[in-house]
């Protein structure tokens, strides 16, 4: 390895020497940015400043994830305090509030009775993400707009997992009289969405009710709300937007940019928030399983495929109404691939390829469907080399250790 490359590597593998790419000033293209053309144009290539934007949305979930790991269980009057400390990797947000998810489900008193340092894993309700507002005003300009994040993470309890696993569809109310009742969504994630707790409110309840406080209080301001989420949280994040793109007149525009979300609804759900104007970017890996269900395991490709055709999608559009696992994906897709990344195996475990920093990584080197991992990626490798270490090529491993590099977070 060249002294060039060897220093190349050094810097990468450093926590101490993060990089990013530039931040560029967005100013009258936001909404293209945000989705409004469905990112048409941006997606293949990969527009710089819409890599930069989807890393930094990322890196908002990384903070739910660490907030909940660092205390991960629930007061029973929590929901009634302000927000919890959440240390943001964007100085420029503010946390304005703190979101729990309650599951319908519960476990018996025993399990608590054996493991009582495990309370948290059975736990009905949990932290599971908050909402931030962005208030500076450097980089209101530089966005074009005064951002509202609502970020999610993904299942870290019994009892969510235990959710996700309730996997048939089910009718997600009708907002208005007119609107179709032919709208469904999986039981769980509608379960962990709409379900309240001892003193703390639904998730939709708290996200609505603050979304409506920003959405007043910055009246006469250009507005956007983002919608973030990896795994679990891609779903729910979903159903926020659902919820958020109605709750106030003349409501902010709404997009969603998913991490390795699975399917959330049918294709009627689809359309409902197609017709809301809500803006989906899935961000997807091509070894991900989780991004493959719940429903009938057939690809979204070929679904499109026999639906062009003509010749079934007569019957196709009937088991849309009827199948309880007629699952559709929503949204403009981004897929990357494990296998383009130098850096990691291209046998990376299941874990690996469902791995948020695993995500950010590809998504940082990210050029083209048809381009190899761009040359001049930005990220660090430190916290993927921590997290994913078994599944990091031996080449890099070995270059780490010999680095003598503080690689521990």
């Amino acid at each position: 390895m060249s002294p060039r490359h060897l220093n190349r590597l050094k810097k990468m593998l450093s926590s101490n020497n993060i990089e990013y790419s530039p931040r560029n000033n967005l100013g009258s293209r936001w909404k293209e940015y945000h989705g409004s053309n469905d990112w048409l144009g941006l997606i293949d290539p990969l527009n710089e400043n819409l890599r930069r934007e989807l890393v930094r949305y990322g890196e908002f979930i990384q903070a739910a994830y660490h907030c909940f790991h660092s205390n991960p269980a629930t007061c029973v009057d929590e929901g009634m305090w302000g927000p919890r400390n959440v240390v943001l990797p964007d100085k420029s947000y503010k946390v304005t509030k703190s979101l729990f998810a309650t599951s319908s489900i519960g476990l018996p008193k025993w399990v608590d009775d054996v493991a009582p340092d495990l309370g948290w894993m059975t736990q009905r309700s949990s932290w599971i993400g908050y909402v931030a507002v962005c208030d500076d005003r450097s980089e209101i300009q530089r966005m074009g707009r005064r951002d509202i994040v609502i970020a999610l993470r993904g299942t870290a309890t019994c009892l969510e997992w235990g959710e996700n696993f309730h996997d048939l569809l089910v009718q997600i109310p009708a907002e208005t009289k007119a609107e179709s009742e032919s709208a469904k969504v999986e039981c769980g994630f509608l379960s962990l969405f709409r379900t309240s707790g001892v003193n703390i409110p639904s998730l939709a309840e708290s996200v609505v009710n603050e979304v409506q406080r920003l959405v007043e209080q910055f009246k006469g301001e250009p507005l956007s709300i983002t919608v973030t989420g990896h795994s679990l949280g891609a779903a729910l994040a979903l159903l926020v937007a659902d919820e958020v793109s109605t709750c106030a007149p003349d409501a902010p525009p709404v997009a969603v940019f998913s991490f390795g979300g699975p399917r959330v609804g049918n294709r009627s759900f689809a359309d409902r928030l197609n017709s809301k104007n809500v803006k989906v970017l899935r961000i997807v890996n091509n070894q991900d399983l989780i991004t493959r269900v719940p429903g009938m395991f057939v690809s979204e490709e070929l679904d499109k495929k026999l639906r062009e055709s003509g010749l079934v999608s007569g019957v196709l559009n009937v088991l849309d109404k009827s199948m309880p696992w007629a699952y559709a994906h929503v949204g403009t897709e981004l897929r990357v691939d494990t296998r383009m990344s130098p850096f990691l195996k291209p046998n990376a475990d299941v874990a690996c390829c469902h791995d948020l920093e695993a995500y950010l990584h590809l998504v940082d080197g990210y050029l083209a469907s048809n381009c190899p991992f761009r040359a001049n990626a930005k990220r660090s490798l430190a916290r993927l080399l921590n997290e994913q270490k078994s599944n990091i090529k031996r080449l890099y491993t070995s270059k780490g250790k010999g680095l003598n590099l503080n690689l521990e977070r």
